[in-house]
């Protein structure tokens, strides 16, 4: 066998194994070291080569841009447990539920402002759920509607700054973590808007699929209603304000003063303050939260550690230079890359989640758009928009295994009228699932949504630089020609060359 068929094995048996279903940490490192050791014996590089993967692991541990992970967990975890969730359901389904549509409204808003201060889908999606849901059941929406509308709203906080998969984005491909934030910004507004304007067009098309809230199920209105709207976004909105601003990752500012590292943490201490706040923070709701925060930051660690084992080997059995030659030669150039990349990532979401798509593929497809010239960290943000459907893919998309659970639930204890059948589910998150791919495409064709936030790179034109000497003092004439020292003015004193003897010296011997 040929050093370069090795690579495309390879990647064949990456797909076998992912199929399989065995955790993908553990079989990608089995796959890279079968792999090394072959290629070992083969000869097609030495033993010592092998030498490099305890570095790459120590490399990964030491990794401070991925340190903020555990940091920003923890906050979603606090956050996700302090009622925060289900104050701000209540107060916004009040206000817009009278609206023809209003509750899926409450539902898209309030996703959108959670996942800018939680960033976890599950605990999103089933705190929605367990709220809403019942709701949007007694007042007559559609099925179908109800289920697609939570669980798509639970995963814009992938997108939503500080997301935890721009933090693994922008380390993969080695950019700056505030310029992945301000540019996740265009996209996520565009995202939100999408979604409302659907959910308008609905209500214009079947109006029977959302009808309004009666007002006279309001429990408050007027200031009384406003002010509880208030309690719960003010102080969420200070502590993204906090977390994102002196990170630099907020829009229109152009200066960090901390690193994603130092914000995680500042976040983690105002969620604890925020959970206090709602009078929720206690030692079993702290556990629990740092329970969650560990093992996600664990998971990581070891998807982290797997793939590096399989790129290292992957890499030195020229697996890029494969990789390069096949996608720089698609038609169509940046396009045509970006849309075959796109298809590719889709289809291999159904499978992967978001963590090993971004430690596995990630990698190989960076040099490949770095080379096309493609800005990394718009690449990095129409991966990010991309890979939100990972969590919406029937039939693997975790954000409808949370919502099928807790629809189970809330049917046995009686808070909902019927059982949701898992077709419903599965149904309603097509057109959700088309939603997020129009944003896909959105963001390809008009790359102005993510850098418009962007700082102005300063670009330095070589050909028009010029060196100015400073202007001619007055100074004592040294009878020295600079631009010819050995061509001297006329000095009768003076040697006419270098080797000349100066006049009245001596040069006999």
């Amino acid at each position: 066998m040929q050093m370069e068929n090795f690579a495309p094995i390879m990647f064949a048996g990456l797909v076998v194994i992912m199929l399989i279903g065995f955790p993908v940490a553990f079989s990608l490192a089995a796959l890279g070291l079968f792999s090394g050791f072959y290629a070992i014996e083969m000869g097609w590089f030495p033993a010592g080569f092998m030498a490099n993967l305890p570095l790459n692991v120590f490399g990964i541990l030491s990794n401070e841009t991925l340190l903020a992970i555990p940091f920003f967990t923890l906050m979603g975890a606090v956050l996700e447990k302090c009622g925060l969730a289900e104050d701000m359901l209540d107060s916004m389904g009040q206000l817009f539920g009278p609206v023809r549509g209003g509750l899926g409204y409450s539902v898209i808003i309030v996703g959108f402002i959670l996942g800018a201060i939680t960033g976890t889908v599950a605990g999103q999606v089933i705190a929605m759920a367990m709220i809403s849901l019942p709701i949007m059941m007694r007042y007559g929406y559609n099925m179908r509607y109800s289920t697609g509308v939570l669980a798509a709203s639970g995963t814009i906080t992938q997108l939503v700054p500080p997301s935890l998969v721009l933090i693994v984005m922008a380390d993969q491909l080695g950019t700056d973590v505030g310029q992945m934030y301000k540019g996740a910004w265009g996209p996520s507004i565009l995202q939100v808007l999408i979604f409302a304007i659907y959910t308008f067009l609905v209500g214009r098309i079947r109006p029977d699929y959302v009808p309004g809230v009666p007002a006279s199920a309001r429990t408050l209105s007027g200031w009384a209603l406003w002010g509880k709207c208030l309690r719960g976004i003010i102080p969420s909105a200070i502590l993204i304000f906090a977390v994102l601003g002196s990170m630099g990752g907020l829009p229109f500012m152009d200066h960090a003063i901390a690193t994603p590292t130092e914000a995680g943490a500042m976040g983690a201490v105002g969620s604890l303050i925020l959970a206090a706040i709602h009078r929720r923070l206690n030692w079993q709701m702290l556990k629990e939260a740092m329970d969650g925060t560990m093992r996600l930051t664990a998971m990581v660690v070891f998807i982290l550690i797997g793939s590096r084992m399989f790129s290292l080997v992957f890499q030195g059995v020229d697996g890029a230079k494969w990789i390069e030659h096949m996608l720089s030669g698609l038609p169509g150039g940046q396009i045509g890359f970006l849309i075959a990349v796109n298809i590719f990532v889709f289809f291999l979401a159904f499978f992967l989640d978001f963590f090993e798509i971004a430690f596995i593929i990630l990698p190989m497809l960076g040099p490949v758009a770095a080379k096309l010239g493609i800005d990394m960290v718009w690449f990095g943000v129409l991966l990010c928009v991309n890979m939100q459907t990972s969590f919406m893919h029937p039939p693997f998309g975790f954000a409808l295994f949370y919502l099928r659970g807790i629809a189970d639930t809330l049917f046995k204890n009686g808070a909902l009228p019927r059982k949701i059948e898992s077709r419903d589910i599965y149904l309603g998150a097509v057109p959700w699932v088309g939603l997020q791919l129009l944003l896909v495409g959105i963001v390809i064709f008009f790359p102005q949504t993510v850098t418009v936030f962007l700082d102005k790179q300063v670009v330095v034109d070589v050909d028009k630089v010029q060196l100015e000497m400073p202007a001619e003092q007055n100074e004592p004439d040294t009878g020295v020609n600079m631009e010819d020292p050995f061509n001297q003015k006329s000095d009768p004193e003076a040697p006419a060359t270098p080797d000349a003897p100066a006049p009245g010296s001596d040069t006999k011997q």
